[in-house]
């Protein structure tokens, strides 16, 4: 491990959900970078590191980075040049590090920021797989995603409504990653189509937050969290 950066993958919060070899990789990591955000009053929130601690990881190896919650990027991107350039110091002192990101570290995951910018200073990095929350979701609603020959569409968050129900006509099993970025546009979508199974869910992986339904009413009235997710199939 200490030739490479390794980017962990948490899987989608449930600390069982993780793979062996990401546990062992994180129980070998000399300092593990860890996301962060700061909610509205100033306290630290951290799903990454709930993980983390529920897993018996020593809290002192934890060093969390702060992530802007922002549709400007720019903050962002910035945090992530900077985590880049502090694991930069720590690979020159040879030590095993660990990256982790929730769901899987290669699919819609900011750590891809990281990674490109460690790339571009030559060291070398790799990936352990892990769970998305589109996965999890299905095996939670315990639901078939795409059968056969059907389609499956991933859509990161903005979608029109005219896009969405075109999708839908068209027979193709549709997954929402982010919906509250066009929670009007699906909610007016979904009050014009049937024959479609539509599975809503909130902070999958998180048993006491954990919200699963398939009742269009509920979901209509119910305002769409950041951790929230889409599944649309045939029927």
């Amino acid at each position: 491990m200490s030739d490479f950066v390794t980017f962990v993958s948490l899987g989608p919060g449930d600390a069982e959900l993780i793979s062996l070899k990401a546990l062992k990789a994180l129980q070998q990591a000399d300092i593990i970078l860890c996301p962060s955000t700061v909610s509205p009053v100033g306290n630290i929130l951290s799903r990454s590191r709930d993980i983390l601690l529920e897993l018996n990881i020593d809290d002192s190896v934890i060093s969390l980075f702060d992530v802007p919650m922002s549709k400007d990027r720019s903050h962002a991107i910035l945090c992530y040049k900077e985590v880049a350039e502090l694991i930069e110091k720590h690979y020159e002192k040879r030590l095993k590090i660990a990256v982790v990101a929730e769901g899987d570290a290669g699919f819609y995951s900011s750590t891809h920021y990281i990674s490109d910018n460690l790339i571009s200073k030559n060291i070398p990095t790799e990936r352990i797989a892990g769970i998305p929350a589109f996965i999890a979701s299905a095996a939670l609603a315990n639901i078939h995603i795409a059968k056969q020959e059907e389609e499956l569409h991933i859509i990161p968050g903005i979608i029109s409504s005219n896009d969405l129900k075109k999708r839908i006509e068209a027979g193709n099993s549709i997954v929402i990653m982010k919906p509250s970025q066009s929670e009007q546009a699906i909610k007016q979508a979904m009050s014009s189509i049937n024959k479609v199974g539509i599975h809503y869910f909130e902070n999958v992986g998180i048993k006491e937050k954990e919200f699963y339904t398939q009742d269009i009413h509920k979901i209509i009235d119910r305002k769409f969290p950041y951790f929230s997710l889409l599944i649309i199939t045939k029927e």
